[in-house]
Protein backbone atom coordinates (compact mmCIF):
# COMPACT_ATOMS: atom_id res chain seq x y z
CA UNK A 1 0.00 0.00 0.00
CA UNK A 2 1.42 3.37 -1.07
CA UNK A 3 2.31 5.81 1.70
CA UNK A 4 0.02 8.80 1.92
CA UNK A 5 1.55 12.12 0.90
CA UNK A 6 0.53 13.52 4.27
CA UNK A 7 2.84 10.92 5.83
CA UNK A 8 5.75 11.72 3.50
CA UNK A 9 4.82 9.60 0.49
CA UNK A 10 4.65 10.75 -3.12
CA UNK A 11 1.45 12.66 -3.94
CA UNK A 12 -0.80 11.48 -6.74
CA UNK A 13 -0.39 14.87 -8.47
CA UNK A 14 2.52 17.26 -8.67
CA UNK A 15 0.26 20.35 -8.71
CA UNK A 16 -3.05 21.17 -7.03
CA UNK A 17 -6.26 20.39 -8.91
CA UNK A 18 -8.93 22.82 -7.60
CA UNK A 19 -12.48 21.71 -6.88
CA UNK A 20 -13.78 24.24 -9.43
CA UNK A 21 -12.32 26.70 -11.94
CA UNK A 22 -13.46 29.08 -14.66
CA UNK A 23 -12.80 28.37 -18.34
CA UNK A 24 -12.08 31.42 -20.50
CA UNK A 25 -11.14 31.10 -24.17
CA UNK A 26 -10.33 33.52 -27.00
CA UNK A 27 -13.99 33.81 -28.03
CA UNK A 28 -14.83 35.01 -24.52
CA UNK A 29 -11.99 37.52 -24.56
CA UNK A 30 -12.98 38.89 -27.98
CA UNK A 31 -16.58 39.32 -26.85
CA UNK A 32 -15.49 41.37 -23.84
CA UNK A 33 -13.03 43.44 -25.85
CA UNK A 34 -15.74 44.26 -28.41
CA UNK A 35 -17.90 45.66 -25.61
CA UNK A 36 -15.00 47.66 -24.19
CA UNK A 37 -14.69 49.33 -27.60
CA UNK A 38 -18.43 50.03 -27.83
CA UNK A 39 -20.59 52.88 -26.54
CA UNK A 40 -21.94 50.83 -23.63
CA UNK A 41 -19.92 48.94 -21.03
CA UNK A 42 -22.50 48.88 -18.24
CA UNK A 43 -26.28 48.28 -18.59
CA UNK A 44 -26.66 48.45 -22.36
CA UNK A 45 -27.80 46.28 -25.28
CA UNK A 46 -25.77 43.21 -24.30
CA UNK A 47 -27.69 42.91 -21.03
CA UNK A 48 -31.01 42.60 -22.87
CA UNK A 49 -29.47 40.18 -25.37
CA UNK A 50 -28.13 37.98 -22.59
CA UNK A 51 -31.46 38.02 -20.73
CA UNK A 52 -33.32 36.99 -23.87
CA UNK A 53 -30.84 34.19 -24.53
CA UNK A 54 -31.19 32.77 -21.01
CA UNK A 55 -34.99 33.01 -21.11
CA UNK A 56 -35.02 31.19 -24.45
CA UNK A 57 -32.63 28.50 -23.21
CA UNK A 58 -34.67 27.60 -20.12
CA UNK A 59 -38.06 28.17 -21.76
CA UNK A 60 -39.23 31.05 -19.56
CA UNK A 61 -41.04 34.20 -20.71
CA UNK A 62 -38.82 36.60 -18.76
CA UNK A 63 -35.26 36.77 -17.45
CA UNK A 64 -33.95 39.66 -15.34
CA UNK A 65 -30.21 39.87 -14.73
CA UNK A 66 -28.46 40.97 -11.55
CA UNK A 67 -24.93 41.73 -10.37
CA UNK A 68 -24.65 38.44 -8.47
CA UNK A 69 -26.58 35.32 -7.57
CA UNK A 70 -27.10 36.77 -4.10
CA UNK A 71 -28.59 40.01 -5.41
CA UNK A 72 -30.81 37.94 -7.71
CA UNK A 73 -32.08 36.01 -4.67
CA UNK A 74 -32.72 39.30 -2.87
CA UNK A 75 -34.61 40.60 -5.89
CA UNK A 76 -36.74 37.45 -6.09
CA UNK A 77 -37.72 37.65 -2.42
CA UNK A 78 -38.63 41.32 -2.93
CA UNK A 79 -40.66 40.49 -6.05
CA UNK A 80 -42.54 37.83 -4.08
CA UNK A 81 -43.62 40.54 -1.66
CA UNK A 82 -41.86 39.32 1.49
CA UNK A 83 -41.74 41.90 4.22
CA UNK A 84 -41.54 42.25 8.00
CA UNK A 85 -43.18 39.34 9.81
CA UNK A 86 -43.29 37.04 6.78
CA UNK A 87 -41.65 33.62 6.75
CA UNK A 88 -39.98 31.69 3.95
CA UNK A 89 -39.02 28.03 4.21
CA UNK A 90 -35.65 26.87 2.92
CA UNK A 91 -33.00 24.22 3.46
CA UNK A 92 -30.18 24.28 6.02
CA UNK A 93 -27.82 22.62 3.52
CA UNK A 94 -27.01 25.57 1.30
CA UNK A 95 -24.78 28.59 1.03
CA UNK A 96 -25.98 31.13 3.57
CA UNK A 97 -27.15 33.60 0.88
CA UNK A 98 -30.32 31.54 0.33
CA UNK A 99 -31.48 32.20 3.87
CA UNK A 100 -29.89 35.65 4.16
CA UNK A 101 -32.02 37.06 1.35
CA UNK A 102 -35.13 36.55 3.47
CA UNK A 103 -33.58 38.51 6.33
CA UNK A 104 -32.66 41.32 3.90
CA UNK A 105 -36.42 41.87 3.52
CA UNK A 106 -36.92 41.74 7.31
CA UNK A 107 -38.51 38.31 7.00
CA UNK A 108 -37.72 35.14 8.91
CA UNK A 109 -36.08 32.13 7.23
CA UNK A 110 -37.56 28.86 8.49
CA UNK A 111 -35.44 25.77 7.89
CA UNK A 112 -36.71 22.33 6.89
CA UNK A 113 -34.51 19.24 6.84
CA UNK A 114 -33.29 17.52 3.68
CA UNK A 115 -34.01 14.13 2.16
CA UNK A 116 -31.28 11.64 3.02
CA UNK A 117 -30.67 10.60 -0.59
CA UNK A 118 -30.48 13.83 -2.61
CA UNK A 119 -29.73 16.25 0.25
CA UNK A 120 -32.43 18.51 -1.20
CA UNK A 121 -35.18 19.95 0.98
CA UNK A 122 -37.81 17.36 1.92
CA UNK A 123 -41.39 18.36 0.90
CA UNK A 124 -42.82 16.61 3.96
CA UNK A 125 -40.53 18.66 6.20
CA UNK A 126 -41.72 21.81 4.42
CA UNK A 127 -45.35 20.88 5.09
CA UNK A 128 -44.65 20.43 8.79
CA UNK A 129 -43.26 23.95 9.08
CA UNK A 130 -45.99 25.92 7.33
CA UNK A 131 -47.65 28.65 9.37
CA UNK A 132 -50.08 31.47 8.53
CA UNK A 133 -47.00 33.70 8.12
CA UNK A 134 -45.39 31.52 5.43
CA UNK A 135 -45.19 33.43 2.16
CA UNK A 136 -42.58 31.60 0.09
CA UNK A 137 -40.61 28.38 -0.29
CA UNK A 138 -36.97 28.48 -1.39
CA UNK A 139 -35.83 25.01 -2.50
CA UNK A 140 -32.18 24.61 -3.52
CA UNK A 141 -30.99 22.38 -6.35
CA UNK A 142 -28.09 21.03 -4.32
CA UNK A 143 -24.97 20.23 -6.37
CA UNK A 144 -27.01 20.63 -9.59
CA UNK A 145 -29.66 18.00 -8.74
CA UNK A 146 -33.14 19.58 -9.00
CA UNK A 147 -35.20 19.62 -5.83
CA UNK A 148 -38.45 17.63 -5.65
CA UNK A 149 -40.31 20.43 -7.37
CA UNK A 150 -43.62 18.70 -8.13
CA UNK A 151 -44.74 18.19 -4.52
CA UNK A 152 -43.30 21.56 -3.52
CA UNK A 153 -45.27 23.41 -6.19
CA UNK A 154 -48.43 21.48 -5.33
CA UNK A 155 -48.04 22.47 -1.70
CA UNK A 156 -47.41 26.10 -2.69
CA UNK A 157 -50.47 26.21 -4.94
CA UNK A 158 -52.66 24.86 -2.15
CA UNK A 159 -51.47 27.59 0.22
CA UNK A 160 -51.00 30.49 -2.21
CA UNK A 161 -47.22 30.57 -1.74
CA UNK A 162 -44.45 31.63 -4.11
CA UNK A 163 -41.74 29.10 -4.98
CA UNK A 164 -38.35 30.73 -5.52
CA UNK A 165 -36.02 27.99 -6.74
CA UNK A 166 -32.35 28.58 -5.94
CA UNK A 167 -30.86 26.94 -9.02
CA UNK A 168 -27.44 28.53 -8.63
CA UNK A 169 -25.95 25.06 -9.18
CA UNK A 170 -28.37 23.88 -11.82
CA UNK A 171 -28.25 25.74 -15.15
CA UNK A 172 -28.98 23.05 -17.74
CA UNK A 173 -30.50 20.59 -15.26
CA UNK A 174 -33.87 18.99 -16.00
CA UNK A 175 -36.83 18.01 -13.84
CA UNK A 176 -39.24 15.48 -15.34
CA UNK A 177 -38.09 16.39 -18.85
CA UNK A 178 -38.35 20.16 -18.38
CA UNK A 179 -35.38 22.47 -18.03
CA UNK A 180 -34.93 24.09 -14.66
CA UNK A 181 -35.79 27.76 -15.01
CA UNK A 182 -39.34 27.37 -16.28
CA UNK A 183 -40.71 25.06 -13.58
CA UNK A 184 -40.96 27.23 -10.45
CA UNK A 185 -42.63 30.63 -10.06
CA UNK A 186 -39.17 32.23 -10.02
CA UNK A 187 -35.79 30.56 -10.56
CA UNK A 188 -32.44 32.05 -9.60
CA UNK A 189 -29.17 31.22 -11.38
CA UNK A 190 -25.63 32.27 -10.51
CA UNK A 191 -22.85 33.11 -12.95
CA UNK A 192 -19.95 32.97 -10.50
CA UNK A 193 -16.67 31.78 -12.12
CA UNK A 194 -17.02 28.18 -10.91
CA UNK A 195 -20.50 27.80 -12.44
CA UNK A 196 -21.38 26.36 -15.86
CA UNK A 197 -21.55 29.86 -17.39
CA UNK A 198 -19.80 32.88 -15.90
CA UNK A 199 -20.23 36.62 -16.26
CA UNK A 200 -17.41 37.22 -13.75
CA UNK A 201 -19.98 37.85 -11.05
CA UNK A 202 -23.64 37.82 -11.90
CA UNK A 203 -27.04 36.24 -11.54
CA UNK A 204 -30.45 36.10 -13.17
CA UNK A 205 -34.06 35.40 -12.26
CA UNK A 206 -36.31 33.62 -14.75
CA UNK A 207 -40.10 33.67 -14.49
CA UNK A 208 -43.27 33.38 -16.54
CA UNK A 209 -45.03 36.10 -14.56
CA UNK A 210 -44.83 39.61 -15.98
CA UNK A 211 -45.57 41.20 -12.59
CA UNK A 212 -42.55 39.49 -11.04
CA UNK A 213 -40.32 40.56 -13.94
CA UNK A 214 -41.48 44.17 -13.58
CA UNK A 215 -40.76 44.23 -9.84
CA UNK A 216 -37.37 42.61 -10.39
CA UNK A 217 -36.32 45.24 -12.94
CA UNK A 218 -37.46 48.05 -10.65
CA UNK A 219 -35.63 46.58 -7.66
CA UNK A 220 -32.25 46.16 -9.40
CA UNK A 221 -32.25 49.80 -10.57
CA UNK A 222 -32.71 51.84 -7.38
CA UNK A 223 -36.50 51.56 -7.67
CA UNK A 224 -36.38 53.87 -10.71
CA UNK A 225 -39.09 53.31 -13.30
CA UNK A 226 -36.96 53.79 -16.44
CA UNK A 227 -33.42 52.95 -17.52
CA UNK A 228 -30.66 55.26 -18.73
CA UNK A 229 -30.37 53.66 -22.18
CA UNK A 230 -34.06 54.19 -22.92
CA UNK A 231 -33.92 57.80 -21.73
CA UNK A 232 -30.91 58.47 -23.94
CA UNK A 233 -32.58 56.88 -26.96
CA UNK A 234 -35.65 59.06 -26.44
CA UNK A 235 -33.68 62.20 -25.66
CA UNK A 236 -35.31 62.45 -22.23
CA UNK A 237 -33.93 63.18 -18.78
CA UNK A 238 -36.90 62.70 -16.48
CA UNK A 239 -37.15 59.68 -14.17
CA UNK A 240 -38.86 58.87 -10.89
CA UNK A 241 -37.93 56.60 -8.01
CA UNK A 242 -41.15 54.79 -7.12
CA UNK A 243 -39.82 52.15 -4.71
CA UNK A 244 -36.76 51.47 -2.58
CA UNK A 245 -34.35 49.49 -4.74
CA UNK A 246 -30.67 48.79 -5.07
CA UNK A 247 -27.90 49.12 -7.62
CA UNK A 248 -27.89 45.44 -8.58
CA UNK A 249 -27.41 45.80 -12.33
CA UNK A 250 -25.31 43.47 -14.46
CA UNK A 251 -22.90 45.10 -16.93
CA UNK A 252 -22.62 44.77 -20.69
CA UNK A 253 -19.07 43.53 -20.08
CA UNK A 254 -20.37 40.64 -17.98
CA UNK A 255 -23.27 39.99 -20.33
CA UNK A 256 -20.99 39.74 -23.36
CA UNK A 257 -18.89 37.20 -21.50
CA UNK A 258 -22.05 35.34 -20.51
CA UNK A 259 -23.30 35.19 -24.10
CA UNK A 260 -20.00 33.78 -25.32
CA UNK A 261 -20.04 31.23 -22.51
CA UNK A 262 -23.68 30.28 -23.09
CA UNK A 263 -22.79 29.11 -26.59
CA UNK A 264 -20.62 26.42 -24.93
CA UNK A 265 -23.06 25.41 -22.19
CA UNK A 266 -24.21 22.13 -23.74
CA UNK A 267 -20.61 21.09 -24.30
CA UNK A 268 -19.76 22.04 -20.70
CA UNK A 269 -22.71 20.07 -19.34
CA UNK A 270 -21.74 17.02 -21.39
CA UNK A 271 -18.21 17.18 -20.05
CA UNK A 272 -19.36 17.43 -16.43
CA UNK A 273 -21.72 14.51 -16.94
CA UNK A 274 -18.89 12.46 -18.43
CA UNK A 275 -16.71 13.17 -15.39
CA UNK A 276 -19.60 12.30 -13.06
CA UNK A 277 -20.00 9.03 -14.96
CA UNK A 278 -16.34 8.17 -14.43
CA UNK A 279 -16.64 8.93 -10.74
CA UNK A 280 -19.81 6.84 -10.45
CA UNK A 281 -18.15 3.79 -12.00
CA UNK A 282 -15.12 4.14 -9.74
CA UNK A 283 -16.88 4.87 -6.46
CA UNK A 284 -20.10 2.86 -6.65
CA UNK A 285 -18.29 -0.23 -5.34
CA UNK A 286 -15.59 1.47 -3.26
CA UNK A 287 -16.09 0.57 0.39
CA UNK A 288 -16.02 3.66 2.59
CA UNK A 289 -17.45 6.03 -0.06
CA UNK A 290 -21.09 6.85 -0.83
CA UNK A 291 -21.37 8.58 -4.23
CA UNK A 292 -24.34 10.81 -5.14
CA UNK A 293 -27.13 8.98 -6.96
CA UNK A 294 -29.56 11.17 -8.92
CA UNK A 295 -33.24 10.29 -8.89
CA UNK A 296 -34.75 8.81 -12.04
CA UNK A 297 -36.92 11.85 -12.91
CA UNK A 298 -34.05 14.35 -12.99
CA UNK A 299 -30.96 15.18 -15.02
CA UNK A 300 -28.33 16.82 -12.84
CA UNK A 301 -26.14 19.66 -14.02
CA UNK A 302 -23.30 18.42 -11.76
CA UNK A 303 -22.04 21.71 -10.42
CA UNK A 304 -20.54 19.71 -7.55
CA UNK A 305 -19.67 16.07 -7.04
CA UNK A 306 -20.21 15.57 -3.30
CA UNK A 307 -19.29 12.16 -1.94
CA UNK A 308 -20.15 11.07 1.58
CA UNK A 309 -17.74 9.05 3.67
CA UNK A 310 -19.02 5.94 5.40
CA UNK A 311 -17.30 7.03 8.59
CA UNK A 312 -18.05 3.92 10.70
CA UNK A 313 -16.00 1.89 8.20
CA UNK A 314 -13.01 4.27 8.36
CA UNK A 315 -10.32 4.86 10.97
CA UNK A 316 -10.03 8.54 10.00
CA UNK A 317 -12.44 11.43 10.52
CA UNK A 318 -13.74 13.53 7.64
CA UNK A 319 -11.21 16.24 8.58
CA UNK A 320 -8.34 13.74 8.38
CA UNK A 321 -9.52 12.33 5.03
CA UNK A 322 -9.89 15.89 3.74
CA UNK A 323 -6.33 16.78 4.79
CA UNK A 324 -4.96 13.57 3.27
CA UNK A 325 -6.62 14.29 -0.09
CA UNK A 326 -5.32 17.86 -0.09
CA UNK A 327 -1.83 16.50 0.52
CA UNK A 328 -2.30 14.37 -2.61
CA UNK A 329 -2.91 17.71 -4.42
CA UNK A 330 -6.63 17.09 -4.87
CA UNK A 331 -8.37 20.38 -4.06
CA UNK A 332 -11.37 18.97 -2.24
CA UNK A 333 -13.88 21.21 -0.50
CA UNK A 334 -16.94 20.90 1.75
CA UNK A 335 -20.44 22.10 0.77
CA UNK A 336 -21.88 23.23 3.13
CA UNK A 337 -21.72 24.08 6.80
CA UNK A 338 -25.47 23.99 7.56
CA UNK A 339 -26.99 27.46 7.85
CA UNK A 340 -28.26 26.96 11.40
CA UNK A 341 -24.76 26.14 12.66
CA UNK A 342 -23.28 29.50 11.67
CA UNK A 343 -22.74 31.84 14.66
CA UNK A 344 -25.06 34.52 13.25
CA UNK A 345 -27.99 32.10 13.01
CA UNK A 346 -27.28 30.49 16.37
CA UNK A 347 -27.23 33.88 18.09
CA UNK A 348 -30.15 35.47 16.25
CA UNK A 349 -32.55 32.52 16.09
CA UNK A 350 -31.30 30.24 18.85
CA UNK A 351 -30.58 27.23 16.65
CA UNK A 352 -28.84 24.23 18.20
CA UNK A 353 -27.13 21.09 16.94
CA UNK A 354 -29.46 18.18 16.40
CA UNK A 355 -32.43 20.10 14.98
CA UNK A 356 -31.88 18.94 11.37
CA UNK A 357 -30.42 15.43 11.62
CA UNK A 358 -30.16 14.61 7.90
CA UNK A 359 -28.43 17.88 7.03
CA UNK A 360 -26.08 17.61 10.00
CA UNK A 361 -25.20 13.96 9.35
CA UNK A 362 -24.48 14.80 5.71
CA UNK A 363 -22.29 17.74 6.66
CA UNK A 364 -20.16 15.57 8.94
CA UNK A 365 -19.35 13.19 6.08
CA UNK A 366 -19.40 15.36 2.92
CA UNK A 367 -16.41 16.03 0.69
CA UNK A 368 -16.75 17.77 -2.69
CA UNK A 369 -14.41 16.35 -5.31
CA UNK A 370 -13.08 18.46 -8.21
CA UNK A 371 -15.78 18.98 -10.84
CA UNK A 372 -15.42 21.48 -13.67
CA UNK A 373 -15.70 21.21 -17.42
CA UNK A 374 -12.03 22.01 -18.18
CA UNK A 375 -10.87 18.91 -16.32
CA UNK A 376 -9.04 16.37 -18.46
CA UNK A 377 -9.45 12.61 -18.39
CA UNK A 378 -6.16 12.45 -16.50
CA UNK A 379 -7.42 14.98 -13.95
CA UNK A 380 -10.44 12.79 -13.26
CA UNK A 381 -8.27 9.67 -13.03
CA UNK A 382 -6.00 11.47 -10.56
CA UNK A 383 -9.00 12.23 -8.36
CA UNK A 384 -10.13 8.62 -8.50
CA UNK A 385 -6.63 7.33 -7.72
CA UNK A 386 -6.25 9.70 -4.77
CA UNK A 387 -9.63 8.78 -3.27
CA UNK A 388 -8.91 5.07 -3.66
CA UNK A 389 -5.46 5.50 -2.13
CA UNK A 390 -6.61 7.51 0.88
CA UNK A 391 -9.74 5.47 1.59
CA UNK A 392 -7.82 2.18 1.36
CA UNK A 393 -5.33 3.49 3.91
CA UNK A 394 -8.10 4.74 6.22
CA UNK A 395 -10.33 1.67 6.06
CA UNK A 396 -10.78 -0.30 9.26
Amino acid sequence: MADLAINGGRPVRRTLLPYGHQSIDEDDIRAVVDVLRSDWITTGPKVAEFEEAIAHYVGARHAVSFSSGTSALHGAVYAAGLTSGDEAITTPLTFCATANCVIYQDGTPVLADVSADTLNIDPEEIASRLTPRTKAILPVDYAGHPADLGPILKLADQRGLVVIEDASHALGAEYEGQRVGAVSHMTVFSFHPVKHVTTGEGGIVTTDRAEFASRLRLFRNHGINSDARLRQAEGQWFYEMVALGYNYRLTDIGSALGLAQLAKLEMNLARRREIAGRYEVAFSSLAGVIPPRPRVAVKSAWHLYPIRLDLPSLRFSRAEVFAALRAENIGVNVHYIPVHLHPFYRERFGYKCGEYPHAEAAYESLISLPMFHAMTVQDAEDVISAVEKVVAYCRR
